[in-house]
């Protein structure tokens, strides 16, 4: 099958999920009626990559006979790939003369005739070098772009799945998933435990389509891998120069300033992305509001900042006599004795935070923090979060009113991410 080579080398060495795979000739015209891709990062750092895709090939259009599968990087081995289409092992695999790092399909007898459709399924085990630092202490993370074709060859939309499911040993609160570049679907994805009790983030949507770049990601406690395989992101500026290509370097050197700073921007933007406090719960979302939250669960489900809710939970001991402010700024209390009755527990250790010295008073109020948060994700479950905090949000915003007339002292948890 005749193909051309498109320079897209600078987009390629920028980010380590990028990748671009072509199936060019001029005839050639198909859709991707759907495509599911499942990345699985390994307990020894390593990648898994499988595909799913279904082409329908235009009547008018050459046949498909070879398929460039783009991956993460180049530390890959040949023998760690198996693939076939609609059931027919695809034998001849080798490296892609087309894509800087990726693979050739060649489909033979198999081709995708025109006018037919055929699914293509492609198995790339053990990827090394895709685990980078985080700019989360203690963290590791990763980044993942779905294969995906010149525009000029893809007709219509894909129905598309992405998965990524993170190494054993996770506890529901301890991943994070990043914001998707450029996904036309929901930003949070669903999420659960496999058969392997292994965490997964899923995204889907039947809007999207395979010309354009998805990005993906996640992050999680780096003890989980290897130490020695986690890396600092590469630098982008020797990677760019790595490559021997020399058309494509001179290409690249012209519209470096331009697209370098887009790319960059880009990826800045999604490492320095504040991680959410109330990650996707592990469990498949169900439906209907959750009542009975107060005001303070309310706002931890509409990830307030962690001032405000501490903030909150002060008012209602106030409110409820458990509290009374000797002191502002510094603030202090006089802590009820015997507490009231019918005191949250959040409330009753947000107290016993105050009768100790500043050092201890802070890692209390931190842990009561990371409780609250576990029990309102546990409450949620069974329940729709997008509802509940669409019926909650009015309460919240009325509470915290409250809060604001009755000239309530803020609590400052400045240093509540470390």
């Amino acid at each position: 099958m005749k193909k051309k080579l498109i320079c897209f080398t600078l987009l390629l060495v920028l980010m380590m999920a990028l990748n671009f795979s072509v199936v060019s000739a001029q005839t050639y015209l198909f859709e991707v009626n759907k495509t599911i891709a499942s990345v699985y990062i390994n307990a020894d750092g390593t990648m898994d990559v499988e595909y799913w895709i279904t082409f329908t090939n235009d009547p008018s259009a050459s046949p498909i006979d070879y398929v460039d599968i783009g991956l993460p990087n180049d530390s890959y081995s040949l023998s760690g790939i198996s693939a076939e289409v609609d059931g027919a092992q695809i034998t001849k695999i080798g490296d892609s003369a087309y894509v800087d790092t990726g693979i050739e399909l060649a489909l033979g007898n198999n081709a995708i005739r025109p006018g037919s459709s055929g699914t293509v399924h492609v198995q790339v085990t053990g990827i090394l070098n895709t685990m980078y630092i985080s700019d989360v202490d203690e963290y590791a993370s990763f980044n993942f772009s779905p294969n995906y074709f010149g525009k000029e060859y893809v007709n219509g939309s894909t129905e598309m799945i992405v998965t990524l499911y993170l190494p054993p040993g996770l506890e529901p609160e301890e991943p994070r998933y990043h914001s998707p570049s450029k996904w036309p679907g929901a930003e949070e994805p669903q999420s659960g435990y496999d058969d392997q009790g292994r965490v997964y983030y899923r995204w889907s949507s039947s809007e999207a389509n395979s010309y354009t770049q998805y990005i993906f990601g996640a992050s999680f406690p780096a003890h989980l891998v290897p130490e020695d395989v986690i890396q600092k992101p590469p630098s982008a500026i020797a990677s760019f120069f790595a490559n021997d290509n020399l058309i494509c370097i001179c290409f690249n050197i012209v519209f470096f300033g331009f697209f370098g700073l887009i790319v960059f921007a880009s990826i800045r933007g999604q490492r320095k992305r504040k991680l959410k406090y109330l990650p996707p719960k592990i469990a498949i979302e169900g439906h209907g509001i959750k009542r009975g939250l107060t005001a303070v669960e309310a706002a931890v489900l509409l990830e307030q900042p962690v001032d405000k809710v501490v903030t909150m939970i002060l008012f209602s001991t106030i409110k409820k006599g458990a509290a009374t402010v000797l002191n502002q700024d510094p603030l202090k209390l006089e802590v009820a004795d015997p507490l009231p009755e019918k005191l949250h527990n959040y409330e009753k250790e947000f107290l016993a935070a105050f009768k100790k010295d500043d050092k201890g008073r802070r890692k209390s109020l931190q842990n009561m923090m990371v409780k609250l948060i576990k029990e309102v994700t546990n409450k949620m479950k069974g329940f729709s979060r997008k509802e509940t905090a669409a019926y909650y949000k009015d309460i919240m915003d009325r509470a915290w009113k409250h809060v604001e007339a009755a000239d309530t002292p803020d609590v400052k948890m400045e240093k509540f991410d470390e």
